[in-house]
């Protein structure tokens, strides 16, 4: 039976960043409402750096939620010219406090790091850098990253990361930050996402900001400008930023995931906004797989905007079948075994109502696990519902991610050597459909060539990929400090 924690068949969360540089704003406030923007992308853990400029950094990190992690006092505490912040759903390493980011080393050169990614050469790093003597407190690929750019003496930070930025291989849009400058850059293939926004104050100083995503801008204020590119460094400054392209890929392989379900529905991605073309996503299902029904639901909130298209779409009307506990996303208290036996209704809540004696068409996002959604069909049964016809707006999920999203492996996920019958009959459905990936691509209006597929596909983009290490891969102890 699922945990409280583990009420979703989609993939695991990933990570958020941000950083800013604006001299006379409070800064760590900023950033605390820029994290709470992006709370979606990760919700282990979260923290935030801050440092007056030829000042010392000061971090304060813990696991939990932005809400829990923060108040008024600790906020005041962080005081200084620029910020960078983080929450944190764990790709390579456990979900322990030595994980949590933002990380601080103190070299060669001192500096705070937050990263939103996955290296598949970490291993490799890793064992090389502990060869050459250098410690480390966590379990992370992420203070892989900052070790390589604290150890690098010479020059600026930016001429660190512009020596450091082509050894790595994978996903990594990162901020770090120094008593000097806030510096962010991306991966040569752009697999995570990263923007920038501008600032204005009420005198007309602008100050410049990178995120994950545009909401975590439009929460602050900001305007924003345009995205970071792929294998682009960007330096804030007091006057503005500069940029340098450091190593451009051969090609661009920006996640297509984030499209379906990672990035929040109001956030924009190359120019486009996600709740449009989710809508269109269940147009297209709609278009695929036709069938006789009286009623649309979503499973809420992931479904929402796909079944609002194919509602439309199809001439159907849409309600609220399921009701959403918005609160047990993340607890510290455990259900008993009774209530454990209730499983997914600790977070889905049918309704009678509106579902009895209905021929429905179930939306959702994905399915990787198939373990929530047997229940969720049960459920409406349960309550009286006629047919249950289930319309996934991706394709099938048959492979995992090495690049910042936490996923099953294979044997695991219902997909993996079944068609949509037979998951249909496993998960107790009527009838099943996933989106096909040409319809992602007309939905998303995109070229398959510049994104990555390969959870969906097996097509990776980065040779190599298959043989990363996993989740866990520096959890030994003898490799801690």
């Amino acid at each position: 039976m699922l945990s409280v924690n583990d009420q979703r068949d989609g993939p695991r969360d990933e990570c958020g960043v941000f950083g800013i540089y604006a001299p006379g704003h409070d800064v760590a406030r900023v950033a605390y409402f820029a994290l709470y923007a992006l709370q979606h992308r990760g919700q282990e853990s979260a923290g935030i750096a801050t440092a007056p400029r030829k000042g010392g950094i000061m971090a304060l990190r813990d696991q939990g939620l932005v809400a829990q992690v923060f108040d008024e006092h600790k906020l005041r505490s962080l005081v200084g010219d620029m910020a960078i912040g983080h929450v944190r759903y764990s790709t390579t390493g456990s979900s322990e406090w030595e994980n949590a980011q933002p990380i601080v080393r103190d070299d060669v050169r001192t500096l705070a790091l937050a990263h939103n990614g996955n290296l598949i050469n970490a291993v490799e790093l890793h064992s090389e850098l502990r060869g050459e003597g250098v410690p480390f407190r966590s379990t992370s690929d992420s203070e892989i990253i900052a070790a390589l750019l604290a150890n690098h003496g010479e020059g600026s930070i930016e001429d660190a990361v512009a020596a450091v930025l082509p050894r790595l291989k994978g996903a990594f849009s990162t901020v770090v930050m120094t008593d000097e400058a806030v510096v962010a850059f991306r991966d040569p293939q752009g697999i995570r996402p990263l923007c920038i926004g501008e600032l204005v104050d009420g005198a007309g100083n602008p100050a410049y900001c990178v995120a994950s995503e545009s909401c975590a801008l439009d929460l602050i204020g900001a305007r924003y400008l345009r995205e970071v590119e792929p294998g682009e460094v960007v330096t804030l400054t007091e006057g503005g930023f500069r940029t340098r392209l450091v190593s451009a890929g051969e090609r661009r392989a920006f996640c297509v995931f984030e499209y379906i379900y990672f990035a929040r529905p109001d956030s924009r991605m190359s120019g486009t906004v996600l709740q449009a073309a989710r809508a269109r996503m269940g147009e297209r299902l709609w278009q695929e797989a036709p069938v006789e029904a009286d009623l649309v639901i979503p499973v809420p909130d992931s479904g929402n905007a796909a079944a609002r298209g194919l509602a439309r779409a199809a001439g159907l009307p849409q309600d609220d079948g399921f009701i959403k506990n918005r609160y047990v996303a993340r607890t510290f208290i455990q259900p008993g075994q009774e209530l454990r036996r209730q499983g997914v209704r600790m977070k889905f809540n049918v309704v009678p109502e509106v579902v009895a004696g209905r021929r429905l068409i179930v939306v959702d996002d994905s399915i990787v696990r198939g373990n929530t959604l047997p229940a969720l069909v049960q459920v409406l049964r349960e309550a009286g519902a006629a047919e249950v016809h289930l319309r996934i707006s991706s394709p099938p999920i048959r492979h995992p991610c090495h690049y910042g999203i936490d996923m099953s492996t294979r044997e695991e996920m219902i997909a993996h050597g079944r068609d949509e019958d037979e998951i249909a009959r496993e998960i107790g459905a009527d009838s099943l459909h996933y989106l096909s990936l040409g319809g992602v691509y007309e939905a998303v209006g995109s070229r398959r060539e510049h994104h990555c597929d390969a959870c969906f596909s097996g097509e990776y983009p980065l040779e190599g990929t298959e043989e990363a290490a996993g989740k866990n891969a520096f959890e030994l102890p003898l490799v801690r400090a």
